[in-house]
């Protein structure tokens, strides 16, 4: 998730505040840094790829005059991370320059369109359009404002953004805008400073102003002022005062960042709706060739790749073989041909035995395809084609929002190569899109009104001495996510299974008190499913169940459980259906008193065999 900080001071340079409050937005994650600056009419503009420090030591990001810039730190989504994707862009002329958080969906459209009217593009960036498409503005209307350029451009721009722009024509204010990605203000006596997060201007004051969606603001050295974009009314919005620590207000107030995570997945899930049709359709289309697909990961990528099987089977009747990295070589290496394709899943893009996997394919001429978080990742650089999953960094040692980004683009490629093979209705494929769509939405249900409910059961049973994960069909793969979710963090030994399978063997633990939970959502494995509870129920099993809402039948079987909104396809459930259990190993690590973000003997990314 990028980075945004800017400020008009009463007094002194910018750039070193600029400078010092892009450090303090570091844990967000970034690739490459950029500061911009006015001063006598002219911008001021440095910024490379690589660390705050290792650019400041190349170019003095300090030493820039002007009291009024913006600055930005960029985690890649469109374009490599190279210094000429980095941020601040600029328009054809040098007059104006923008720093954006999010993802602009219809660029590909407006950069076409504005490369035909003679503007000149230097980035692969998706941010570019729109210092561009304010020029074209202010060209095709010379009496407009700055700031109604900027309006009548916010108009055109579909996606989520938090801007922050300046131009000459007007250098003693920043125009922002935000929908969707965060954007809060800072007042004092000394100045006004905008910023993605509170911590970058914390230490200079503790009123803040909250910037909703919606909505533009305008900064100068008399203030703030805030309107709505759709028809330019004024907003009235006094600062509040914050009362966090340093430490609190880089988590946003949250005591972790596992519960942070847990709670961006909604606003995660929307980035992925907003993939690029191109690379959807260019992934899909090698998918389509392939004689067999190899779905290749580890630990919590592998799950969903487990469930990715499901997902390309039922819509789209195309076999995949999930694959555990570390062991692909040796049993899929000397079988591996030009015939087959390959897709590398991982968080990082940098995991070693995924890395293997794909140099072992490549060997044998093997098409390989990547889905990562990390643009520029080595994982980006070996594969045919890749798909970031814009999930933003993760700093919570167990993967939770970059799971289930993971899963949702894994979707939108079953359901693209579906719609490409004609396998399953119109209608079905119109439900499942409609479905997917509101997902973020049915996550945000999920977390408002299941947590204090999960925050209970984690009570009860924190010092259970192993627990049960069981689901059928698609659900053995949410089972065996939750199950790593809890071994990870609260330390509590924990076995999954597909439900069919607990009664050959597994169920012979099962002693008065056993926690086992239980997937169930409201699918063709319903009934069955019921009759594996009640065989644990028999032997004295307290069951913990995460249903679909009104689902009484299980509800009457169950000791605890844990209700998603009713209608999720049985296709798309492992996305809401993680969560809970996301949920419940966070608070039973807590009961537990232990660290969920830094569990022991566990690395974020593992890079070596």
């Amino acid at each position: 998730m990028c980075g945004i900080f800017g400020c008009i001071l009463k007094e002194g340079n910018a750039a070193p505040l600029i400078h010092s409050s892009l450090k303090r937005l570091e844990y967000r994650g970034y690739d490459s840094v950029g500061i911009a600056t006015i001063s006598d009419g002219k911008i001021f503009m440095k910024k490379d790829s690589g660390k705050i420090d290792e650019v400041h030591k190349l170019v003095n990001l300090d030493d820039m005059p002007g009291n009024i810039g913006i600055g930005h730190t960029r985690w890649a989504t469109h374009g490599a991370p190279l210094k000429i994707n980095s941020h601040p862009h600029m328009d054809c002329k040098g007059e104006i320059v923008v720093v954006h958080n999010g993802i602009i969906e219809n660029f590909m459209e407006l950069r076409a369109e504005l490369q035909n009217l003679g503007h000149i593009f230097v980035s692969k960036t998706d941010t570019e359009v729109m210092p561009h498409l304010i020029e074209e503005t202010l060209k095709q209307n010379p009496k407009l404002t700055f700031v109604n350029a900027v309006l009548e451009s916010l108009k055109r721009i579909e996606g989520s953004y938090a801007f922050a722009i300046m131009s000459t024509r007007e250098p003693d204010k920043i125009i922002c805008a935000r929908n969707e990605s965060p954007l809060v203000l800072g007042v004092n006596g000394t100045g006004v400073f905008c910023a993605s997060d509170i911590p970058a201007f914390l230490p200079i004051t503790n009123k803040a102003v909250m910037i909703n969606n919606g909505e533009i603001v305008i900064l100068s050295q008399q203030g703030y002022e805030i309107h709505k974009i759709q028809d330019y009314s004024t907003v009235t919005r006094d600062p509040v005062t914050i009362e966090w620590t340093s430490e609190m207000a880089v988590k946003q107030g949250y005591p972790h960042f596992m519960i942070k995570e847990i709670h961006e997945q909604p606003e995660v899930l929307r980035n992925t709706l907003r993939m690029q049709d191109h690379y959807l359709d260019l992934m899909t289309t090698f998918l389509d060739r392939a004689d067999e697909v190899y779905l290749v990961a580890c630990g919590t990528s592998y799950h969903a790749c487990l469930a990715a099987s499901y997902m390309f089977s039922k819509l789209a009747f195309l076999p995949t073989y999930p694959v555990y990295a570390s062991e692909f070589v040796e049993q899929h290496g000397k079988s591996v041909n030009i015939e087959s394709t390959l897709l590398a899943v991982s968080q990082s893009g940098e995991t070693a035995d995924t890395l293997s996997a794909v140099m072992c394919a490549q060997q044998r001429a093997a098409t390989v395809l990547g889905l990562t978080n990390v643009i520029g990742s080595t994982l980006t650089r070996v594969s045919r084609v890749y798909i970031g999953t814009q999930a933003g960094p993760e700093i919570g040692v167990a993967a939770t929002k970059t799971f289930t980004s993971q899963l949702s683009v894994l979707a939108q490629l079953a359901l693209r190569l579906s719609k490409k093979r004609g396998k399953i209705s119109q209608d079905e494929m119109d439900c499942l899109e409609v479905n997917l769509k509101k997902m973020p939405e049915d996550v945000e249900i999920i977390i408002r009104t299941q947590e204090e409910k999960v925050k209970q059961i984690a009570h009860k049973y924190k010092d259970s001495k192993v627990f049960f994960f069981l689901g059928r069909g698609i659900s053995t793969a949410t089972a065996f996510e939750g199950r790593l979710k809890l071994m990870e963090i609260a330390y509590i030994p924990s076995i999954a299974f597909p439900a069919g399978e607990s009664k050959h063997g597994p169920i012979s633990l099962i002693e008065e008190g056993f926690p086992v939970v239980f997937v169930c959502p409201r699918d063709d494995c319903h009934k069955t499913l019921i009759g594996n509870i009640m065989e644990m129920k028999a032997r004295g099993a307290h069951i913990i169940a995460v249903i679909e809402e009104g689902d009484d039948d299980i509800k009457s079987l169950a000791e605890e459980y844990i209700e998603v909104p009713k209608g999720i396809p049985s296709v798309l459930s492992p996305i809401p259906f993680s969560v809970p259990l996301q949920m419940l190993a966070y608070y039973i690590s807590l009961e537990k008193g232990n660290n969920p973000d830094m569990p022991r003997n566990l690395a974020k990314s593992v890079t070596v065999k």
